[in-house]
């Protein structure tokens, strides 16, 4: 019956159905594989995602092979958008990850004060920390951003295997495909290499052995991943690798990222012609670029030599040109220069292993969690940047994950479409002060804060509780991850709103109000006091609660953050490995250091509410 329908029809029907479905349809008979392969209905698949509107869909459609290839990539890079937070620095380090061109691109939201026309008028500021582009296969790149001495990088790596419900984003470091003898044999560094270390290759070629037995080290139980290694090491071994597969990012394709909003067409399809060359530049440069680094060849004898002339600085080693060195490995490539830079971890990570070799009872505690960097290394020919999305799972308080201080990760907060049971669900922005968005003449710029608002029952009542992921001061005043308030639903209030009138000098138009209480102490606890207060929700969709002692006033509004980076202004990104998840503590805006043409970061805030 289904081949009988119109292609109309069977579009509309197969909206039902997922990708899988279609697939599996397709292995039925030849005839079924004919009707699926229709691009009707893998566009209506891509629809059906929802990550772009259909407009979008028809131009991203010219930058792959079909709306198949478009709708594996839309599938695998779904679970990448929302919001993702680390709890260093503790102003916040939000990054929302959204669609670009053919990619979904992570920006940085940037502690901020607000302008003199509000947070709508006023251009959002924002860096970017990553990209994943859809290649013409619809296979996904991955490229890390970052800027070092006043170059911008662009650094490639591989998308791991997305999980579809990930709730955090690794940055790692991953061995890369075991090679076989026939590879080995072509290979500049097949010369190099010892019988011993080719008696191993293709003992282990030849084998069936799966990919995770592959990285179990010879002297371990357990398999033998990046996450195992000490945090030194992942950190070294991060700030080596992208040093080596690092490229610099052309003018011409420094932005945008993405396209301006669709109300002004005539730019958005300026936009869209040079995203179409950036992105084809990209991928030239991603697959004639190495984003792995081969150094297997280099292993057995470059390793042991440079420790044996860390003891005798006396001995020298040939190089390339048959010249010899004293304080080096002279080598050419990006193998020698891989291991030059290594050579420090690997020497320490070695004395600290291998310290008591003949006394595994000496090991202490600690050495016993990590294991050693050259199990890790021996694995496999080839290492490579990684960006790894898992869902673990997670401890959190109030709304906010438990993080570890270790892990170059970002955590995804569960984003809840509102409901009418949880009506006030979601995104919030604004600032302290009535009216709302007005600076006054005391404090010309007001601190942008960004709140999610999600609900939680506690004996019998449903709780709305604000926490806050984004401080634009230029010290912190709260904790990030912190409630700045909790409203009881099941509670209302009689309390009236202190002003008559709003932003527009027209009365104020009270819908609802909620008794709560409001976070009191500023910093100085992980888990802060408390006061009373009340949450106001006016008819025009602004909420506003009041802390009754102080009168002080937090005035919200809803978010599309997607609109508002569109509209904002990009500044530079931090080193690739802080960009993407700043690890060291901090209460100050580390964010801020960068002169632009619409903000005034580096000045301290001299008041709170």
């Amino acid at each position: 019956m289904l081949l009988y329908l119109p292609d109309d029809v069977f579009a509309i029907i197969s909206r039902s159905f997922s990708p899988r479905d279609i697939c599996n349809l397709s292995v039925c008979c030849k005839s079924l594989n004919t009707l699926v392969a229709s691009e009707k209905i893998w566009l209506t698949q891509c629809e059906v995602l929802g990550i772009v509107p259909h407009k979008d869909l028809v131009e991203w459609r010219k930058g792959v092979c079909s709306y198949k290839a478009l709708c594996r990539f839309l599938f695998k890079v779904q679970p990448l958008i929302g919001i993702w937070v680390h709890q260093n620095p503790e102003l916040g380090n939000v990054v929302y990850v959204m669609p670009g061109f053919v990619s979904v691109v992570g920006c940085r939201i940037i502690p901020q004060e607000l302008g003199p026309l509000g947070m709508q008028d006023g251009p959002i500021l924002w860096s970017s920390v990553f990209e994943v582009i859809g290649d013409f296969d619809g296979s996904p790149m991955f490229f890390l951003h970052g800027k070092e001495k006043g170059i911008d990088y662009i650094y490639p790596g591989s998308a791991k295997a997305i999980d579809k419900s990930c709730n955090i984003l690794l940055l790692e470091v991953e061995p890369g495909q075991h090679k076989n003898v026939s590879s080995l044999l072509q290979s500049k560094s097949f010369v190099h290499t010892s019988g011993l270390e080719l008696s191993r290759k293709v003992c282990r070629s030849n084998s069936d052995i799966s990919r995770s037995q592959r990285l179990m080290g010879d002297n371990e139980g357990t398999v033998v991943t990046f996450g195992k290694l000490a945090f030194s090491d992942r950190r070294k071994l991060l700030e080596v690798t992208t040093s080596q597969v690092r490229q610099k990012v052309p003018d011409t394709m420094i932005e945008p990222l993405f396209p301006r909003l669709r109300d002004d067409e005539e730019n958005f399809q300026k936009d869209l012609v040079i995203l179409r060359e950036r992105r084809s530049l990209l991928s030239q440069m991603y697959k004639l670029g190495s984003s792995e680094i081969e150094y297997k060849a280099n292993y057995q004898e470059v390793v042991p030599t440079q420790l044996e002339m860390d003891d005798d600085p006396s001995r020298a080693v040939p190089d390339e040109d048959g010249g010899s060195g004293t304080q080096c490995i002279k080598r050419k490539g990006i193998r020698g220069y891989f291991w030059n830079s290594l050579k420090h971890i690997l020497g320490r990570s070695n004395s600290i292993n291998d310290s008591h070799p003949a006394s595994k009872k000496l090991t202490t505690s600690s050495e016993i969690r990590h294991v050693r960097l050259q199990e890790f290394l021996r694995s496999s020919n080839t290492i490579r940047l990684t960006l790894n999305a898992s869902n673990v799972k997670l401890s959190s308080y109030r709304a906010w994950p438990n993080m570890h201080d270790s892990r170059f990760a970002l955590y995804k907060l569960p984003l809840r479409v509102p409901g009418a049971d949880q009506e006030y669900a979601g995104l919030w922005g604004g600032a302290f002060g009535w009216p709302p968005g007005k600076p006054s003449e005391d404090k010309p710029g007001k601190a942008l804060f960004f709140l999610l608002l999600s609900y939680e029952e506690f004996e019998g009542q449903q709780l709305l509780i604000a926490t806050k992921i984004l401080e634009g001061t230029h010290y912190v005043l709260h904790p990030n991850g912190s409630a700045m308030f909790i409203a009881n639903m099941n509670d209302p209030s009689s309390e009236p709103f202190p002003w008559d009138t709003d932003a527009d000098s027209l009365p104020v138009n009270i819908k609802h109000v909620f008794s709560g209480e409001g976070i009191a102490s500023g910093y100085g606890f992980r888990y802060p006091g408390s006061k009373p207060g009340s949450l106001f929700v006016f008819h025009n969709g602004v909420i506003a609660f009041i802390w009754k002692e102080t009168r002080a006033v937090l005035t919200l509004q809803r978010l599309n953050l997607q609109d508002l980076l569109k509209k904002g202004e990009r500044i530079p990104s931090l080193p690739p490995i802080a960009n993407f998840s700043y690890l060291t503590k901090s209460y100050s805006n580390v964010f801020a250091g960068f002169p632009t043409s619409s903000n005034s970061l580096s000045s301290p805030r001299k008041g709170r509410h």
